[in-house]
């Protein structure tokens, strides 16, 4: 059959389904009852990304063609997650409009167009998703808010602010209108937003806010640069930042676990990571310092980038938080810097902190913890050990133990690693993964099946270097910490790790661009994971052969899905670039499904 034709004979389903469903998507235990849906960021609380589908499997992926598009009239940045519920596709766009579609046809049935209260954005258009649960979509917005929409109308429901100090402001009050940092564009400005996807647990809505790192973020120089230099200033910007929860019915504000500590900020000056990696710093400066900040946690940083991970048995949630305040540089600020650049376990009823792992004490470089924790079963020969795992900036994938913490393994290096942890210097460090990493925001999708847990990673590496501007007010120069990409070959990893045999490589893909977007596994055998240069592709599972591949016609830089309508397996993905690194922007959602056969 000509696929035109084919496309063009499809029906139209009846749009009587129920959006109370989406509260049944996910039983108690946190697995997806709905197997054809994906009902939660990661689909379940897990955010494992598999999907038990296997009607698109190896034998037949090359026969996966679009099946409809649906174009939301916005270029920009598109890293969102579409859930499907009964049916019902709800997606959110860029600039944070969202739109619900007939998952089987793409005919639009709603579309809310957001109106910003601020002009500007600390962190970029980009939505990472919305979740859907108590008839209502939740979504938080760039410019700090958190908003739930009626499902079956779009019409909004309640209205409530995250934070009030969500104005953006620029961390420039300190240069002289001449200098030279002055003469380049900023790219963003730090302030406070959100936009990872809010997590329904019970009657709670769980989100994060970001840009709380504070560090000025210059253009790149030269057309093919992927990124610009990050700037970051000793001093007193900004606040510590949150996870919170709001009551689903009314939006009110149930619990905040701030991600620095009012008190106690400044740890115990480790002088290795927790694993036993030299730091290299310099703790007898910090600790002469500290007394000279004694507000510093005030202005503590830790950006929540993630959607966490819930294990309902033990009312858990598992979190990332980002880097410290101010970023890069770090002379106002002594100490370890908790709980930033931290896995953390927190108690889902009332916010309290049960553990934190801390990957890189008092981080220089921008480790944020961002991509989203994955929940899974290690089988040991004394029975399973419950495990959390997060595939971090730095390269390595930690397994913990869900309950106390403790680190079951660390993986085998999935990007290169070179001068890990030295310290910027006015000579200029050379330092890999950088702060785009290894594994960013981008989530892992895991197998349970086979125990592999697929991550796609970028190799930048980064030139941390201390400089210092003509003298400020008091006649003394002022320092700052410039992050700046190296002018060499960089490249990104597809990455099958087996957690069952502590964390060894099975299988990798190396591709020509940096990989930021995210992972989908199939129990049919397969692995979707998109490109910068706007190709989707899908791998075998279990030797990482490539199977099939489409040129979407911008960059796919979000994660892919999957679900099912009457019986049809679909493979989703929004297909709208990146402008941080270069990558081709668009503004689609592409829906692939099977062609059929040849008689």
């Amino acid at each position: 059959m000509n696929p035109t034709a084919w496309l063009l004979s499809l029906t139209a389903i009846a749009l009587a389904a129920s959006t109370a469903a989406a509260d049944e998507a996910l039983d108690a235990s946190g697995g997806a009852r709905a197997v054809a849906d994906w009902a939660s960021y990661g689909r379940d609380f897990a955010n494992q990304r598999f999907s038990p589908l296997g009607q698109i499997d190896r034998r037949n992926v090359r026969r996966l063609v679009p099946r409809w598009i649906y174009q939301t009239g916005t270029t920009a940045s598109f890293q969102a997650t579409p859930l499907v519920v009964d049916g019902v596709l709800y997606l959110s766009m860029p600039f944070d409009h969202v739109a619900a579609i007939d998952a089987a046809t793409g005919r639009e049935r709603w579309r809310y167009e957001h109106r910003r209260r601020n002009g500007k954005m600390c962190c970029g258009p980009a939505s990472r998703g919305v979740a859907v649960a108590a008839g209502k979509v939740f979504i938080g917005t760039v410019d700090a808010r958190l908003i739930a929409l009626d499902a079956a109308s779009g019409e909004p429901v309640w209205d409530v602010p995250l934070a009030s100090d969500a104005g953006p402001t620029e961390a420039v009050e300190q240069l002289d209108a001449g200098n030279a940092l002055r003469t380049q564009a900023a790219t963003g400005t730090t302030g406070v937003g959100a936009n990872m996807a809010p997590l329904v647990v019970d009657d709670k809505v769980v989100i994060g806010i970001t840009g709380v790192g504070y560090g000025l973020h210059l253009a790149a120089q030269t057309p093919d640069a992927p990124v610009g230099a990050v700037v970051g200033f000793a001093g007193s910007y900004g606040r510590p930042g949150f996870y919170a929860a709001f009551d689903v019915a009314s939006g009110r504000r149930l619990w905040q676990f701030d991600t620095v500590p009012a008190t106690g900020w400044e740890g115990s000056f480790r002088a290795t990571t927790p694993d036993g990696v030299a730091l290299g710093r310099d703790i007898a400066r910090e600790k002469a310092a500290l007394p000279n900040y004694p507000e510093a946690a005030r202005h503590g940083g830790g950006s929540a980038w993630t959607t966490p991970a819930f294990d309902a048995a033990s009312r858990t949630l598992y979190v990332g938080i980002g880097n410290p305040s101010p970023q890069l540089d770090d002379s106002s600020r002594p100490g370890d810097n908790l709980y930033t650049v931290s896995l953390a376990a927190i108690d889902a009823d009332s916010g309290a902190l049960k553990w934190h792992y801390q990957q890189v004490p008092h981080d220089v470089w921008g480790y944020d913890v961002a991509s989203p924790p994955v929940l899974f079963e290690l089988p040991t020969p004394t029975g399973k050990v419950s495990a959390v795992g997060q595939a971090s900036k730095l390269g390595w994938f930690y397994a913990h133990d869900r309950h106390s913490g403790e680190l079951l393994f660390k993986s085998a290096p999935f990007v290169p690693q070179e001068n890990l942890f030295a310290p910027p210097s006015e000579a200029g460090t050379r330092v890999a993964p950088g702060a785009v990493g290894g594994a960013s925001w981008s989530p892992v999708a895991l197998d349970p099946g086979s125990g592999l847990v697929f991550v796609a990673a970028s190799h930048m590496p980064m030139r941390y270097t201390v400089k210092s501007l003509k003298a400020g007010a008091d006649g003394r120069p002022i320092r700052y910490t410039e992050m700046q990409p190296i002018d060499e070959p960089n490249w990104g990893t597809l990455t099958a790790i087996s957690t069952r045999d502590g964390g060894r490589i099975r299988w990798q893909r190396k591709t020509d661009a940096p990989l930021v977007g995210g992972v989908l596994a199939t129990a049919g055998g397969l692995v979707f994971m998109g490109e910068g240069d706007g190709n989707l592709n899908a791998f075998d599972a279990a030797t990482g052969e490539r199977l099939w591949q489409f040129q979407c016609g911008a960059g796919v830089n979000a994660p892919p899905v999957s679900y099912a309508v009457d019986g049809v397996q679909y493979i989703a993905v929004a297909v709208g670039g990146n402008a941080l690194f270069g990558f081709k922007g668009g503004g689609a959602l592409i829906v692939f499904a099977l062609m059929p056969a040849a008689p």
